[in-house]
């Protein structure tokens, strides 16, 4: 894809919304009309139901035993109950449903309601007019995603898929560690691709400190719906690159709604470290890192990397509670060049981005070419 031409293709142009636009403040509202990473295809077995919380609403993530993901409100419109606390069931003539666990009413996978226990033979009531909300669902590289809508009420097909990630190889996820941080998505977002917190956050025998920082300078280009720091050997002072061998070239993209990607080629060997940001509540984010690789070294190291991330999350965690001493008293943020320009550009993006789709049009990329420089 050619940096220049991020748009969204003019099939993908969004219809106006008829309700107000979400807020884009920082710290404030969401990014609607995307996709959420909610979990991993190996976690939702067949026959399952699971709640999630998406932006404060209630999720159930469920698979038939036929094998199809879907995705259904967490509460049944009868009496309150999570449909998620019940079972599915396959009753002749309705097909696979969810059964609710306090009056066993029925629902499809599509939110219709198929059947009502209580009711007798010569009730004339229309179950298949009742309906919880449906939300489209899609399985991709071992994962599942959740769309979710700007109008609830909207019936219509979302306009675009998940991104598909380069180097998802050697089989199944080799690594994954999860972390639900007390922050809006945006402070989990560009606390996470803040390039200057490291050496004083982060600071293992194994990575680099402040004692290491020294100047960088790197290329970035935008990118379908976000933007990519262009590929490069590592830094000298990252020791953990170290162990890969060879000559690593690694490559970090972010991505709208909330996916930032690290990929490292070492000869014809890959690794790649995502990293999905959920947003659960205005003030609580899931964090999840997945890692794919087919180096050997993740067979042997796979422990001490798990550590290492571990140690990652809890660092940014302590962090992130930090400064929420400091946002309670809602201050006015003070943003600089080179070093938050990142930061900036996911404000731009997330504007842009709710400005496109409420006037209907192809979203067009703020992000232009530039070699940003600091020290780390």
């Amino acid at each position: 894809m050619s940096p220049a031409d991020t748009a969204l293709p003019s099939s993908h142009k969004a219809e106006p919304l008829s309700a107000k636009a979400p807020t884009t403040a920082f710290g404030k509202g969401f990014v609607m009309d995307s996709w959420y990473f909610v979990a991993l295809s190996r976690d939702v077995a067949a026959g399952s139901l699971k709640r999630h919380e998406v932006m404060g609403e209630p999720v159930l993530i469920g698979r038939t035993k036929g094998g199809a993901v879907f995705g259904l409100r967490d509460i049944c419109p009868h009496r309150a109950a999570p449909l998620s606390a019940g079972r599915v069931v396959d009753k002749a003539g309705e097909g696979e449903t969810v059964e609710c666990p306090y009056h066993g009413w029925r629902f499809r996978t599509d939110g219709v309601c198929a059947a009502i226990p209580s009711l007798v033979e010569d009730q004339a009531f229309e179950a298949d007019r009742i309906r919880v909300r449906s939300y489209p669902v899609r399985e991709s590289q071992g994962m599942v995603f959740v769309w979710m809508a700007a109008d609830p009420r909207s019936d219509a097909a979302p306009d675009h898929e998940p991104p598909v990630f380069p180097g998802v190889v050697g089989g199944d996820a080799r690594l994954v560690e999860s972390m639900d941080f007390d922050s809006h998505i945006d402070h989990a977002v560009v606390g996470l691709m803040d390039p200057a917190h490291g050496p004083f956050v982060h600071q293992q025998w194994w990575w680099r400190s402040e004692h290491s920082m020294h100047e960088k300078a790197k290329a970035f280009e935008p990118r379908d719906l976000g933007f990519a720091m262009v590929r490069h050997a590592p830094s000298s002072n990252s020791r953990a690159y170290r162990i890969l061998g060879g000559a690593p070239a690694t490559e970090i993209t972010f991505r709208l709604p909330g996916y930032r990607w690290e990929h490292i080629q070492v000869g014809e060997r890959q690794v790649l470290a995502l990293t999905c940001l959920t947003p659960v509540t205005e003030t609580r984010t899931r964090i999840t890192q997945i890692f794919w690789s087919d180096h050997w070294v993740f067979a042997l190291a796979r422990p001490f990397l798990r550590l290492g991330v571990r140690a990652f999350l809890k660092q940014d965690g302590g962090m992130v509670n930090l400064q929420n001493e400091g946002l309670r008293y809602d201050p006015a943020l003070l943003w600089i060049d080179d070093a938050d320009k990142q930061a900036k550009w996911y404000q731009q993006l997330k504007r842009e981005w709710a400005r496109s789709r409420a006037e209907g049009r192809a979203f067009a990329n703020p992000v232009k070419a530039a070699v940003l420089r600091w020290k780390s």
